[in-house]
């Protein structure tokens, strides 16, 4: 018997620009916003600065980039964790790319590229292979319509 589980997210945004006038002119209302999900701390955005946002807030692309990075990582440390694979250090510079198709934009690509410590006794080919793995089980680059690849480095201990 299959069973399916369905997991619900639920968040709350508000536009705090408001309170610095309407959005009655394109080049002067303020894109800032409240982003508040129950029992966690809230996270002030806004729009990127090529569209007149902030520099000095979050905008959705930079969330959306966050996103697919963390969703890797958490992928990959379950794999290695049950793999026997020993992570001792992860980090990742990933980057998204935004271009414009068809007169719209639209995120075209994001690379992730995950530096990864092992322990000494860590199988590195296993260690390397497990980055295609969790990023075949990422739920969230398996719901994006861009490529998402990854470049990462395996090193021991």
């Amino acid at each position: 018997m299959t069973t399916h589980t369905t997991h619900t997210y639920s968040t709350h945004i508000a536009w705090t620009g408001a309170a610095n006038g309407p959005a009655s002119d394109y080049k002067t209302y303020s894109r800032e916003f409240l982003l508040t999900i129950a029992g966690k701390p809230p996270l002030r955005g806004t729009a990127d600065t090529a569209f007149l946002g902030d520099p000095a807030l979050h905008n959705p692309e930079d969330l959306l980039v966050a996103a697919l990075s963390s969703c890797h990582l958490l992928s990959y440390l379950a794999l290695c964790a049950n793999s026997g694979v020993v992570v001792t250090a992860y980090e990742d510079d990933a980057t998204g790319t935004l271009g414009q198709v068809d007169r719209n934009f639209k995120m075209t690509e994001v690379v992730l590229r995950p530096r990864v410590t092992i322990a000494a006794s860590s199988d590195q080919a296993k260690a390397e292979r497990l980055h295609e793995r969790a990023h075949d089980i990422c739920f969230i680059a398996r719901s994006v319509n861009f490529p998402v690849r990854h470049e990462a480095i395996v090193t021991r201990a």
